[in-house]
């Protein structure tokens, strides 16, 4: 088993989505002797965000492109060698301010390639990265579960469903922002869904 975690809080140290990654990883590995771990910590190790730049690169022919351009596109081909690779995906995604962090964005739209992860047909756009498990682990300070204020979750169901990953497992965290209480609670009832998923 490959698996590929995805940090993606500002914050490297002290993060509650990464808290609940690590552990859905470390759950997985117990179970798979042998299993394979990648992780990138987009705090640490940030990706280019897309400018004119970066446009400019992806739409040149390979064989076309400048020395520059060529560096640009790798940088976006390694992430997308992880995802290729990746029998299971763990992605760590606290909510700011109502959405994804700006380093989960740029990590999707490095990843979102056409022809690649996925491709246009007659029929309409197909994703391309299938039989894949997801889990994505969600921290937030107040309480958004299934109401109008949560923008994060269909947003990264009607993404990841595009590139084709459709089997996705959420975990919980919220209401960080209410007292001690409350993240007592957050945390306990996210370590019991990620027993629970992982059984």
């Amino acid at each position: 088993m490959n698996i590929l975690q995805i940090n993606s809080s500002a914050r490297s140290t002290g993060s509650e989505s990464t808290r609940l990654a690590d552990k859905i990883v470390s759950g997985l590995t117990a179970d798979n002797a042998g299993a394979l771990v990648t992780r990138r910590d987009l705090a640490s190790q940030p990706h280019p965000a897309i400018d004119e730049a970066a446009l400019g690169a992806l739409f040149t022919p390979a064989d076309q492109r400048t020395s520059e351009q060529a560096a640009r596109v790798a940088l976006d081909d390694a992430l997308i060698a992880q995802v290729l690779a990746a029998d299971v995906i763990v992605i760590g995604a606290p909510m700011y301010n109502f959405g994804i962090t700006t380093q989960l964005k740029t990590w999707f739209d490095a990843i979102a390639r056409a022809g690649v992860t996925f491709r246009y047909s007659a029929s309409g756009p197909e994703g391309l990265l299938k039989h894949k498990k997801v889990f994505v682990t969600l921290s937030r300070g107040g309480v958004h579960r299934n109401g109008a204020s949560d923008s994060q979750v269909p947003y990264l169901i009607t993404f990841l469903g595009f590139l084709g990953l459709t089997d996705v497992s959420f975990v919980y965290s919220e209401g960080h922002g209410l007292g001690p209480e409350a993240v007592a609670k957050a945390k306990a009832q996210a370590d019991a869904d990620i027993e629970a998923a992982l059984a």
